[in-house]
């Protein structure tokens, strides 16, 4: 697994050298851009919005724009010497507080954490008491220049870095419009709602989840690669967003998803009735 970043992990005054490894990868597949005409590739050239030239990079500077057409320019120098200042490979625990206080809202990028060189002893002994406490690290760390929060927990036997967005960073639910004030449903409705949440209950098993359009797109793509002929599938089309009858869409998803067995079970009963009956 590629190392992507070497530092420590310090709480108090002990100091744990480590490696993060990323946690994720990105699966979309990435299409070009071609010109129809002769499927070559498009250049995406830099050129100036005013004078209409083309723009080299040792022409390009960096800047903020602080109000519509105002900016303030920003020397290279000046930003490495920000990135020094603030990157010193260090992930710094300031608290420590139950996982259940962080909503996933703020949850960002997954990183594994490895021992490097000397620190497995040091390691064991926060991924142990962070097991034991049932805690979970609220840390600061910089990574590419720019200052994170993150927190450490347990993942089976492994540390695990997870960057969270800043407070200021997650946007209000009170600005989400057209949010019903209240719960304007029948008791009724709501007992048949809870029943088809228990019937589609499963215990979660993240490989039953497939990405079936990454699949499918993959599928396009090694047919016309074949120069096999593709014909579009129809598919059925989905419920409209007008519920005009909350209560049978809400019978038809239960009789929808009844397992199997339990249909099985009662006709053997109906059959057994019949027989007696007889």
């Amino acid at each position: 697994m590629h190392t992507m970043w070497k530092g420590s992990i310090s709480f108090g005054l002990v100091n744990i050298p480590v490696k993060l490894h990323a946690a994720t990868e990105d699966k979309d597949i990435s299409l070009r851009n071609l010109h129809k005409e002769c499927h070559a590739p498009i250049k995406y050239e830099k050129v100036c919005s005013a004078c209409g030239k083309e723009v080299e990079k040792e022409e390009i500077v960096r800047a903020f724009e602080y109000t519509k057409g105002k900016y303030v320019v920003l020397e290279d120098k000046e930003l490495e010497q920000l990135k020094k200042e603030n990157e010193d490979k260090a992930v710094e625990i300031v608290d420590f507080v139950k996982l259940e206080e962080i909503d996933p809202i703020y949850y960002n990028k997954s990183y594994f954490m490895s021992p490097n060189e000397g620190g497995g002893k040091a390691y064991s002994l926060l991924r142990k008491a962070l097991e034991t406490s049932g805690k979970v690290g609220i840390a600061r760390i910089s990574i590419r220049s720019k200052e994170q929060m993150a927190i450490i927990r347990v993942m089976e036997n492994t540390l695990l870095m997870e960057t969270i967005h800043y407070p200021d960073e997650v946007r209000s639910f009170q600005d989400v419009p057209n949010i019903p004030s209240g719960d304007n449903v029948t008791q009724k409705e709501l007992d048949t709602a809870i029943m088809l949440i228990d019937q589609l209950t499963e215990v979660f098993k993240p490989e039953k989840y497939k990405d079936e359009f990454r699949t499918a797109l993959m599928d396009l793509i090694e047919s016309k690669k074949n120069g096999e002929t593709v014909t579009a599938k129809e598919t059925a089309g989905k419920p409209s967003g007008n519920v005009t009858d909350l209560m049978a869409m809400l019978q038809a998803s239960i009789d929808k998803t009844k397992p199997t067995v339990a249909k099985k079970t009662t006709r053997k009963k109906s059959i057994s009735k019949e027989k007696k009956q007889a």
